[in-house]
């Protein structure tokens, strides 16, 4: 037991192979993690304030336009061992789902950075960063952070830490919000 111990400390404290742990537990931690709706009572309208963004494409968003629609928030950075733990089933649920819900993965990393994680791990999302504006009920401390938004502009989940988004109980969940 006491060599097991020490290995994890050894492995927490050597630079290259610390990340590659960490994200390892994470990406074990996102499978017992699971997302869970919102109870109807305690779900939060959001306000559709002028809240601007921009693509890694140079294309501006103003967040009124996904009004009506089913939204997928993702806040995340390139340097965020559970974010890069989530990133498979991320991209995963966006190659079935990216016709039907609305994606917005956003990062405070420049973009340059962003494109060499993204071609790195053959990611294909569009990712965006804040130009103007702000959410109030987005604001967050932690990363990663996701939000799924009803049609009916309702947070249905707001979920922290690594999850394993590819799930058949997530897939199952926006579909439902998807028939309504």
């Amino acid at each position: 037991m006491n060599i097991i111990i020490l290995v994890i400390i050894i492995l927490l404290i050597i630079p290259k192979t610390r990340v590659a742990f960490q994200i390892f537990l994470h990406r074990g931690w996102s499978y017992i993690n699971q997302s869970s709706l919102i109870a109807e009572e305690e779900r939060k309208t959001i306000d559709y304030t002028d809240w601007k963004l921009i693509s890694e494409d140079g294309n501006t968003i103003n967040f009124e336009d996904t009004s009506g629609e089913v939204v997928f928030i993702n806040l995340w950075a390139t340097w965020c061992p559970p974010c890069i733990a989530e990133m498979p089933s991320l991209q995963l649920l966006y190659d079935d789902y990216k016709d039907k819900v609305s994606f917005l993965f956003i990062t405070s990393d420049n973009f340059e950075r962003v494109q060499n994680f993204k071609t790195k791990n053959d990611y294909t999302f569009e990712t965006h960063r804040i130009i103007s504006g702000s959410q109030k009920e987005f604001r967050t401390s932690s990363i990663p952070r996701t939000f799924v938004i009803n049609k009916n502009g309702e947070i249905v989940i707001d979920e922290s830490g690594a999850i394993d988004w590819n799930s058949s109980k997530i897939r199952a969940q926006l579909d439902e919000l998807l028939a309504k």
